[in-house]
């Protein structure tokens, strides 16, 4: 008769990101009122064991939450926008980009607005709207001269435009590309009929 093999218990950190993996697809959808029942169902653990790594539920939820926001996805890919390509070009495919986080995470979003996010929680998402803010400035940075606004005012612009368009109450991410979103913003909505 062979005997079983114990699986090796998880050290605390790998416990931590294993339930926090876990947590985001709930997240997405079911938003906040995620069970602790469905989150162990999902990790494959007894339910008390997230309170032997998480305090509370909520502190699961909001490290879920910011893992879920973190960035560095989205600043990677405005990182590799070809800075030789004309400017429009580069606006289009970081409202692209952005259209894209943006409707990931639309749910998440929702999650983490139902939250009381303090301290370190709060901080870290304004640390990750700041880097994202930043990045796409750099995008832009290069024809600042060609711009009526300086580079940091265009990129809260596209921000402000793709998150409304995502999260606001007329928003149509389906009928906005990233095409159409640069349009409004570097043409406006006159239609020019010669000078």
């Amino acid at each position: 008769m062979e005997k079983r093999r114990r699986v090796r218990a998880l050290a605390p950190e790998e416990r931590r990101a294993a339930l926090i993996a876990a947590t985001i697809p709930l997240l997405h959808e079911h938003g906040v009122d995620v069970s602790t029942r469905q989150i162990a169902e999902a990790a494959g653990v007894a339910e008390g064991t997230i309170f032997g790594v998480f305090e509370t539920k909520t502190s699961l939820v909001v490290c879920s939450v910011i893992k879920a926001l973190d960035p560095q996805p989205t600043l990677d890919a405005l990182a590799a926008i070809d800075r030789s390509l004309p400017l429009r070009d580069r606006l289009v495919r970081a409202a692209e980009l952005l259209h894209a986080r943006f409707s990931e995470n639309a749910q998440i979003m929702t999650a983490a607005r139902k939250l009381v996010l303090t301290g370190d929680a709060s901080g870290q998402m304004l640390a990750n709207r700041e880097t994202l803010h930043a990045a796409l400035t750099d995008v832009i940075a290069a024809d600042g001269a060609q711009l009526r606004r300086t580079p940091a005012a265009v990129a809260s612009l596209l921000l402000l435009f793709c998150g409304a368009n995502t999260y606001g109450p007329f928003g149509d991410p389906d009928n906005f590309s990233g095409e159409e979103t640069v349009s409004l913003l570097l043409d406006g909505l006159l239609i020019r009929r010669g000078n």
